[in-house]
């Protein structure tokens, strides 16, 4: 067996709108469908509430306010995508997970100038996956984002 000096890592791979974006499978516990989430005051509008995942309460933040997307219904292809981050965990809401795909890190791009609402803070880079882009989250300044501001809402 030849040795391959290319990385590849595997990214769970959703859908927000009519975009793919990814985030790193280490990161990922576990993917649940839509559940109960009860509402916390006092917390900015993205951070759904929190939600028990066998006995543990876990905080749910919703990707698409938070990326400032227009509000849709849930849907039965809704997902809520628990996260572990150091030793937190926490719940994305996500409009449908599609698959796990692997990139190599030379099909990742790094975004200077992206387009559009989303901060350059928020992506980790561009994969091209066959004929689609996933723009790769970083989902530590995601999360640490959505819960800076709590005085402020």
């Amino acid at each position: 067996m030849e040795h391959i000096s290319e990385t590849i890592q595997q990214f769970i791979v959703f859908k927000l709108d009519t975009q793919l974006f990814g985030i790193d499978i280490q990161n990922v516990q576990i993917i649940e469908k839509m559940k109960s989430i009860m509402r916390v005051p006092k917390v900015p509008a993205c951070v759904k509430g929190v939600m028990n995942l066998r006995g543990e309460i876990i905080p749910v933040i919703s990707l698409r306010e938070q990326f400032e997307l227009k509000h849709l219904d849930y849907t039965d292809k809704t997902r809520i995508v628990i996260v572990k981050l150091e030793d937190a965990m926490v719940g994305i809401i996500v409009d449908e997970v599609k698959e796990v795909i692997e990139i190599a890190n030379d099909q990742i791009e790094a975004v200077q100038n992206i387009q559009g609402k989303m901060k350059t803070s928020h992506i980790l880079g561009v994969g091209k996956v066959e004929e689609n882009i996933v723009t790769l989250l970083n989902l530590s300044n995601i999360i640490d984002e959505a819960f800076e501001n709590e005085e402020l809402r």
